[in-house]
């Protein structure tokens, strides 16, 4: 049933919103980020937990009120779309939360979906993305669809390698909510494997300690606990709470104040065990220290080396660069096809993760480590290889969420690479970079959206780009 109007509707949802009012909404379109499209007197809202062609109240963000458009949850479904289904995780399910006068933890926004249907919603984002910001119709790049991994629980769960947690005031582990301080506590994470479930950390009592990160390897190597104390904690906070962690279990105290270790602006100190974890792709072995990034799915790494060395086809004495390539996924196969007469330069801005390059990489001499900005040593490395006798016949490019940004294209494309495979975990930093090399002589020959983030709205693209000649134009010209 709908809501009589007040009097005066825009001074009145301006007050609602402020104090996160309920209303009914009918949903459209799927939006990048998670959100399904609505109107409310004419203002566009962002509503999160909905569905397509569903009839929900929804409950508008507090500090939304001035605002050009509004952010919402769904509490309620009045009309359901067939493609909803009960959430796997009762913490992340907006509708449960509601009920208890909770927020839900972020990390789980497409749970109550199908996941088919999630598949299908991504596809129609990525598809939209790419149109409005790259200036290409998907289908003329060869898009066909959002793919599974093989090996995927019928419900989406058990993929995450890596969980991070917070800790609220009384010591018990917690999420936060979507955009948000307030802090949920947790007693369960169905998205992680079974390594960090079995751990049960949401048993184990925090005092003194912030925020809690761990690592379990996909191929079942120990399992890293990391524990960040909080400013104002006690010492020996975190040894004390290593002390309540399972036997067998490594376990560093870190600080990120300034940033992590990874990054080089934090620390971690041994507790017990080992400050690293031990990873596998392809063949290849891989140490990955502290918060060092590392491919989350626990089948992506092997799914993504498959690719991109495929894309890129290295042959025994070719050159490749692997731009932000964090501890070497994909320096070592390629280091491995190139072989002793090749070279491949390893680029990554973080000093830790860089570190663990070098190590990864000390038995592969034609593997070259730099680390720094990619910006700042790419054409040094280009450089260096002609002085070698080489010019990059592929490009690897895997930059952050943000993209790679117009300075790093334009240096790819003086490099004039045969081919770029580009990673990318954003559909739209992807469609805008893919925009600047078809600026600068690069068009997209194909592309691929994996589902390595099932139950979020989050998916990941390699697409291969290619010198400009005969094949899909953009629309923009």
């Amino acid at each position: 049933m709908k809501h009589p109007a007040p009097e005066d509707p825009s001074a009145a949802s301006r007050a609602d919103a402020a104090g996160g009012a309920v209303v009914e909404l009918r949903v459209g379109a799927p939006a990048h980020g998670g959100h399904f499209v609505a109107r409310h007197e004419g203002r566009v809202v962002f509503v999160r937990h909905s569905l397509p062609g569903e009839l929900v109240r929804a409950r508008l963000r507090a500090d939304d009120a001035s605002a050009r458009f509004w952010r919402a949850d769904a509490v309620e479904v009045l009309e359901a779309s067939p493609d909803r289904r009960p959430h796997p995780w009762a913490e992340a399910d907006a509708l449960r939360a509601a009920e208890r006068g909770t927020l839900p933890v972020g990390g789980a926004e497409f749970g109550h979906i199908g996941l088919s249907r999630q598949r299908a919603l991504k596809g129609e984002v990525f598809a939209e993305q790419l149109h409005r910001l790259g200036g290409m119709d998907a289908d003329a790049v060869g898009f066909a669809g959002v793919e599974a991994v093989d090996g995927e629980h019928p419900l989406g769960l058990g993929w995450r390698t890596r969980a991070a947690f917070s800790v609220d005031a009384a010591g018990r582990l917690a999420m936060n909510a979507h955009h948000s301080d307030v802090l949920v506590p947790v007693k369960d994470m169905p998205l992680a494997t079974d390594a960090i479930r079995s751990l049960k950390p949401w048993d184990v009592p925090l005092p003194g300690i912030a925020r809690v990160e761990i690592a379990a390897p996909a191929a079942g190597g120990g399992v890293l606990v990391l524990l960040i104390a909080a400013p104002d904690a006690p010492a020996g906070s975190a040894e004390r709470a290593a002390r309540r962690l399972p036997d067998g279990v490594s376990v560093a105290a870190a600080t990120q104040a300034a940033g992590s270790a990874a990054d080089g602006k934090g620390s971690l100190r041994r507790l017990a065990g080992r400050t690293w974890v031990a990873e596998e792709a392809a063949g290849h072995a891989y140490r990955v220290t502290g918060e060092g990034f590392w491919q989350i799915h626990r089948r992506a790494p092997d799914v993504l080396v498959e690719a991109v060395t495929g894309l890129i086809a290295p042959s025994p004495g070719d050159a490749v660069a692997d731009l932000y390539a964090g501890a070497g996924l994909f320096t070592l196969p390629l280091a491995a096809a190139v072989g002793p007469e090749g070279l491949v330069y390893s680029i990554e801005g973080a000093p830790g993760t860089s570190r663990d390059a070098r190590r990864n990489a000390h038995e592969l001499p034609q593997a070259r480590v730099r680390q720094g900005r990619v910006e700042r040593l790419l054409r040094p490395a280009a450089a260096e290889a002609g002085r070698d006798g080489k010019r990059f016949s592929g490009v690897v490019l895997d930059p952050p969420r943000t993209g790679a940004g117009k300075a790093v294209v334009r240096q790819i494309a003086e490099a004039a690479p045969a081919r770029i495979a580009y990673v990318s975990c954003d559909p739209a930093s992807f469609a805008r970079d893919v925009a600047d090399f078809a600026r600068r002589g690069y068009r997209l020959a194909s592309v691929r959206v994996l589902d390595l983030y099932p139950n979020t709205h989050h998916l990941e693209t390699v697409g291969l780009l290619v010198p400009s000649g005969p094949g899909p134009a953009s629309h923009n010209g």
